[in-house]
C-alpha cells in the first residue's frame, strides 16, 4: 500500500486507479507540508548476521525505490543504512532456555510496541530476518492488522523444528529462501516461497580489509602458519566454544610448534573474556576485536563455531573444523529434534542432503565423514584432541590441505552467487506494487449524516 505522509505522519491512503492501468506510480506533490509519497517497511532483525543482511537489503530497496522509508527493530548496521531504529534488537540476542525466559518480559514489551505501531502507523510491509522465537510474535501481529509479511533468510525449521512450518503458512505471505533446497521444501508444505540466494555472498563480494593491519599481521607471522579461532558472535557461544578451541589449539601447538594462533572477537566484552581465558590457558595467542575478515584471509586453517561464518570461510577457501559445544541436556534435545545430517551450511550445500539418517550417522559420524569438506563436532564433552587432529593434518600434509582447498573451490563456483540482496528487494517491491488498491476509508471526523447526504 502506497501512502501519502504529511509532516512525517500518515494521512489517509491515496490511490490512483484507472480501468486497465492498475495502480499508478507515486506522483510528487509540491506542497510545503507534504514531503512525498512513501512506502514504509518495518524490519524486525535480532542477530548480528541479520543486521548485516538487513542493511544490505535496505540499500538494495532504496536503490530500486528512493521513496521507501525503513523503520523497526534492528542493529547499528541497519541504522547506518537508513533504518529508523525503535530499538537495537541485536543487543538482546540470547540463546538457551533460561536466558530467553529471563529476557521474556523485554520481548513481550517490544512485541506490544510493534502491535501498537502496526495499528496506528500501518506500514506497507513487514520484513523479518531469521530470529524466529521473537519474529513469530511480530508476524502474528502484522498478519492480524492485514500487513503483508516477508521472511528474508527464513529460520532453518527444516533442520530443527519442521512443525513450525504451520506458523510459516499462517503468518507469512512470502518466504524468500537463501538456500537452494529450501524453496521446494517450503512449497511442498504449502508456503509461498522463492529462492533469492544467500546474502552472505553479496557481503563477501564487497568486503573491505584493513590492508595496514593485514601487512602488520603478515610481518608478525613471518611465514609461520596461522590458525584462526572463531568462537562465534553471541556471548554464550564464545563462553561455550572458546575453552574447547583453546584446548584444541594447545594440542596443535605441541605437534606443530611453529603454528601461530589468533582469536576473533565480535564485541569488546567478548575480547576481554577471550584474553583472560588465553592468559589462563597459557597458550601463546593474540585476541583481535572486529578483525574477523583479516584473520580469515591470513589463516592457513580455522577452528570455527557453526553458523553463517562457514559461508565466509567457504568464500575464502579456508579448511576449517567446526565445533559447537552444548550442555548435555541440550545435546539430547537436539539429537531428538534435529532433522538434518549436518549442522554446517557448507556441508549441507556440498551434499545436498537435508534428510537425517541416524543409522548412517552411527557408521560415519560427521567428524569423520568423507562426503563433507568441514569436519564438524556438535558435542557436550571435550573433543579438543579430535578437533586438533584435522588441523594438524592440514598443517603437516600440504597435499591434504590443497585437496580440501580444491574441493572448496569447486563448491564455491557452484553455490556462491551474488545478487541475493537485489533479488530480494526486487521481489518485495514487485509484490507491493502488485497488490490491489484498497478503498479509501471514510474520514473518522465526518458526521455520518453528512456522508449519507452527500
Amino acid at each position: 500500500m502506497i501512502e501519502c505522509r504529511t509532516g512525517g505522519r500518515p494521512t489517509q491512503p491515496i490511490f490512483s486507479q484507472l480501468p486497465g492501468f492498475g495502480i499508478l506510480p507515486p506522483v510528487s506533490i509540491q506542497h510545503s507540508n507534504i514531503q512525498h509519497f512513501l512506502v514504509r517497511i518495518f524490519f524486525s532483525v535480532g542477530e548480528p548476521s541479520g543486521d548485516l543482511h538487513g542493511a544490505n537489503l535496505i540499500r538494495a530497496l532504496a536503490a530500486l525505490r528512493p521513496d521507501v522509508e525503513f523503520v523497526g527493530f534492528g542493529g547499528p548496521l541497519m541504522e547506518r543504512a537508513g533504518c529508523q531504529l525503535h530499538v537495537d534488537l541485536t543487543a538482546l540476542a540470547v540463546m538457551g532456555f533460561t536466558r530467553v525466559v529471563g529476557s521474556l518480559h523485554k520481548f513481550l514489551d517490544l512485541a506490544s510496541q510493534a502491535d501498537r505501531y502496526f495499528r496506528h502507523q500501518r506500514p506497507d510491509a513487514v520484513v523479518l530476518i531469521d530470529y524466529p522465537g521473537f519474529n513469530w510474535w511480530i508476524a502474528r501481529r502484522a498478519k492480524a492488522h492485514g500487513i503483508p509479511v516477508f521472511y528474508y533468510t527464513p529460520p532453518q525449521i527444516w533442520a530443527w523444528a519442521s512443525w513450525r512450518v504451520a506458523k510459516m503458512r499462517r503468518f507469512v505471505d512470502h518466504v524468500l529462501c537463501s538456500l537452494p533446497f529450501e524453496e521446494p521444501w517450503f512449497r511442498e508444505r504449502g508456503c509461498n516461497a522463492a529462492f533469492v540466494g544467500h546474502p552472505y555472498f553479496d557481503e563477501m563480494s564487497r568486503q573491505s580489509f584493513d590492508e595496514r593491519f593485514a601487512d602488520e599481521l603478515e610481518a608478525k607471522l613471518a611465514g609461520r602458519p596461522l590458525v584462526a579461532i572463531l568462537p562465534g558472535s553471541r556471548t554464550q557461544e564464545v563462553h561455550h566454544n572458546l575453552p574447547n578451541f583453546l584446548r584444541a589449539a594447545e594440542h596443535v601447538r605441541r605437534q606443530v610448534p611453529e603454528a601461530r594462533f589468533a582469536v576473533a572477537a565480535f564485541k569488546p566484552h567478548q575480547a576481554e573474556f577471550a584474553r583472560a581465558l588465553v592468559r589462563k590457558s597459557g597458550l601463546d595467542a593474540d585476541v583481535f576485536l572486529k578483525r574477523t575478515p583479516e584473520l580469515i584471509r591470513a589463516a592457513h586453517s580455522c577452528l570455527a563455531c557453526s553458523g553463517s561464518v562457514s559461508l565466509e570461510l567457504l568464500s575464502h577457501l579456508k579448511p576449517t573444523v567446526i565445533g559447537y559445544q552444548v550442555k548435555p541436556w541440550t545435546y539430547a534435545f537436539q539429537h531428538m529434534l534435529r532433522k538434518v545430517p549436518y549442522i554446517t551450511l557448507v556441508n549441507l550445500l556440498e551434499t545436498g542432503r537435508i534428510r537425517r539418517d541416524k543409522a548412517d550417522e552411527r557408521r560415519r559420524p560427521a567428524n569423520d565423514d568423507p562426503r563433507i569438506p568441514f569436519p564438524e563436532f556438535l558435542t557436550y564433552h571435550d573433543r579438543s584432541a579430535a578437533i586438533a587432529e584435522h588441523t594438524i593434518r592440514w598443517l603437516t600434509q600440504p597435499a591434504a590441505h590443497a585437496a580440501t582447498v580444491a574441493r572448496l573451490e569447486k563448491l564455491r563456483a557452484r553455490v556462491a552467487g551474488e545478487g541475493a540482496s537485489t533479488r530480494g528487494a526486487r521481489y518485495i517491491i514487485d509484490a507491493l506494487e502488485a497488490r490491489p488498491a484498497k478503498p479509501i476509508p471514510r474520514p473518522h471526523y465526518l458526521p455520518q449524516a453528512l456522508v449519507a447526504g452527500g
